[in-house]
């Protein structure tokens, strides 16, 4: 039996989905000589982890109860009494997840698992790849910080995977990798905003934690930096021209989040509606859409033929269309669930098992 030992980090809406899809998926695993063994899970303030995790690991139980405090919107540090595990907080919790790290990086090997959507990870992160560490992304930040911190996470290019962090369970990633020896690949990465409009698609999954990383454009412009620099495109977010969906007077320092579902994304409908209308008269639909082509690279609304594999878009599904000397007049196409806790996290666990071949199965004495 293969073991990967892994460390969570981010406890929200698809990190708790991942924990649930490794407790579910335990007798398939076991079927292919794999078995995921969790270590660790963290959040932004607190680390829950086996006491010994040389040989140990956080069972199914203990699982399913850090999935229950987080979804009362509690800390870590709430979980009671769960036997032979520890629970630290603050600033005691980064320090021992270095230490883990330190530990099993280069001795038996350690994924790391980033889902949270914080920055806050890019520090740790850049320092356990130097440890042998992998690292499996859905956090999109750490890939579009400065090039500095790119350049340093990306430096152990088999020992990563981030395929969630564009295209949810949407092979994407890995179809750009693999045309990208083919001239002036020229990729769009597209979905449907239209969804946003009268019902809370951030109760559904399909939003960031802030519904305005979405419709600030953000969101897609992060996806679109992390597409560009697969390219070679030496770029940074404000590099990219981004047309957002709502005012500045409604942004995160301006209005809480309660306050922008409760009343300021009401008040965006009317404006939407009417663009909506505009463009149905002359037989077309509005759909959010990325573009890179050469040095361009900008998101924002465009007005599209019905019949269009854009046109055609519903509900979550993304598009990736990408074009190049090889796809030209007929692009390549790629479609699916893009977007929701589920898709994501099956993505995740699918980019874990990838990895599997950089844990080691050498053991060592513990010295916890």
């Amino acid at each position: 039996m293969k073991n990967i030992p892994l460390l969570l980090m981010g406890c929200g809406g698809v990190g708790r989905q991942l924990l649930q899809h490794i407790v579910s998926c335990r007798s398939l695993h076991a079927q292919q000589g794999v078995h995921l063994r969790v270590i660790g899970v963290c959040d932004s303030k607190s680390l829950v982890f086996a006491s010994d995790v040389i040989t140990r690991e956080l069972n199914d139980q203990t699982l399913y109860e850090v999935c229950r405090v987080k979804s009362n919107g509690s800390s870590l540090s709430a979980l009671g009494d769960l036997g032979e595990c520890i629970v630290y907080g603050n600033s005691e919790s980064k320090r021992k997840v270095m230490d883990i790290a330190a530990l099993l990086g280069k001795a038996t090997g350690l994924a790391f698992v980033d889902c949270s959507a914080s920055s806050e990870t890019i520090g740790v992160l850049n320092q356990v790849v130097d440890m042998g560490c992998c690292v499996v992304l859905a956090n999109k930040k750490p890939l579009t910080s400065i090039m500095e911190d790119y350049d340093k996470l990306v430096s152990y290019p088999r020992r990563i995977r981030h395929e969630s962090t564009v295209g949810a369970g949407l092979p994407v990633i890995a179809s750009l990798k693999s045309i990208t020896f083919i001239r002036r690949p020229s990729p769009s990465y597209y979905w449907e905003f239209e969804w946003y409009i009268g019902i809370s698609a951030k109760n559904l999954g399909f939003t960031e934690p802030d519904p305005r990383d979405d419709l600030s454009g953000m969101d897609v412009a992060r996806k679109a930096l992390i597409l560009a620099r697969l390219l070679g495109r030496r770029i940074n977010l404000d590099n990219i021209k981004i047309e957002s969906l709502y005012p500045d007077e409604m942004g995160p320092d301006a209005m809480s989040v309660e306050e922008f579902l409760a009343s300021g994304i009401v008040s965006l409908d009317n404006d939407v509606q009417e663009r909506v209308k505009k463009a149905l008269l002359n037989g077309n639909v509005l759909r959010y859409v990325c573009v890179i082509e050469g040095s361009r690279c900008e998101v924002g609304i465009q007005e599209l033929p019905k019949d269009s594999p854009l046109g055609r878009l519903r509900g979550s599904d993304n598009v990736l269309e990408i074009y190049s000397r090889c796809y030209n007049k007929q692009p390549l196409v790629i479609q699916g669930a893009g977007a929701g806790n589920d898709t994501t996290a099956a993505g995740v666990l699918a980019d874990i098992l990838d990895i599997q071949d950089f844990i080691s199965l050498k053991r060592v004495d513990s010295v916890w």
